[in-house]
């Protein structure tokens, strides 16, 4: 085998859609290829929920509703398993009745897969999972830029005695130094509140935020700019909570708000931070148990996508100079 050249996802023309491995986008299996470029990785993992639980079984959701992607994306213009290797790394065993022990299994399988400043598209899961995430890729690449797309601040303090759950990733991730303050972004932020207190502690947290009904108002690019003015040329990690998007069009999630983002305009926002410094990236709290027709699945295996398109094609043109 000619290891420069990437194996590429099962041809949809060649083998149907609804048959085979459901890998994520059809990639091969991580054991499958002698090393990668850039993994897909589940974290069935939602012990860190305080309200509807599910989002364990969001990796599956995500891979099979992933099936009807295709190899080259025309909103970004490039084939991103072309020139790279992406795989799917499977899922991470993770143990269900401890965060903290999970926290640490969950680290230790992202480190592996993003040795090497390799970039990591994490498929949750529970957006506990995002702080394992960070501190795994804090060690390739130090503190980095975060654009949070998500309806909730998740700076929040501890639950009920707990210090770390879906809730708290972000908070922490700052008191840990894994975040740049001045290069962290909230995108899609709606909905009550416990007190005006959280918008200030947030803010002296080092964030910024886009208010989702901010995209009634201001122009899509002017939203745009902002965000990548923010983030500049930092290593940018990317955490999406699909309840950023409208119930419409995101039902199957565990904390679900009215007035959110269409799967258009999230899709949208991504494709614009393609000239980011991408290091890595989470789509989480897909709960497959109160979508309906795969609605919300489709969204996210759709986001993951774009971001893989970043990454895979941001290492394809680098060895094609």
């Amino acid at each position: 085998m000619d290891h420069s050249i990437p194996v590429p996802p099962i041809d949809g023309q060649v083998s149907p859609r609804y048959a085979g491995f459901t890998t994520f986008a059809r990639l091969p299996r991580v054991d499958d290829v002698p090393t990668h470029d850039v993994a897909v990785v589940g974290v069935p993992f939602d012990s860190g929920v305080t309200f509807r639980p599910g989002a364990r079984f969001g990796p599956g959701a995500i891979r099979e509703a992933s099936r009807l992607l295709k190899p080259y994306n025309p909103a970004l213009d490039v084939a991103p398993f072309t020139h790279a290797q992406v795989v799917d790394a499977g899922d991470i065993d993770c143990n269900p009745f401890s965060i903290p022990t999970a926290l640490a299994e969950i680290e230790a399988g992202i480190s592996e897969l993003a040795a090497g400043q390799r970039p990591v598209v994490v498929l949750g899961g529970d957006h506990t999972i995002a702080l394992a995430s960070l501190r795994a890729l804090h060690r390739e690449h130090g503190p980095m830029a975060l654009v949070h797309f998500d309806a909730h601040l998740d700076t929040w303090g501890p639950y009920f005695d707990t210090p770390i759950t879906h809730g708290t990733p972000f908070r922490v991730a700052i008191e840990e130094g894994l975040l740049i303050k001045e290069r962290s972004a909230h995108v899609g932020i709606r909905g009550s509140l416990y007190s005006a207190d959280d918008l200030r502690d947030d803010e002296e947290l080092g964030f910024t935020i886009v208010h989702a009904r901010e995209f009634q108002t201001t122009p899509f690019l002017e939203i745009l700019d902002r965000v990548r003015a923010r983030v500049g040329d930092a290593p940018l990690y990317v955490s999406i909570d699909i309840d950023v998007l409208d119930p419409a069009h995101a039902p199957g999630t565990g904390t679900p708000e009215a007035g959110g983002l269409t799967s258009r305009e999230l899709l949208e926002l991504l494709r614009g931070l393609r000239d980011a410094n991408l290091v890595g990236a989470d789509v989480v709290e897909v709960a497959p148990a109160y979508d309906h027709a795969s609605v919300t699945a489709v969204a996210a295996a759709n986001c993951a996508y774009e971001l893989v398109s970043m990454m895979g094609g941001r290492i394809g043109a680098a060895r094609t100079q």
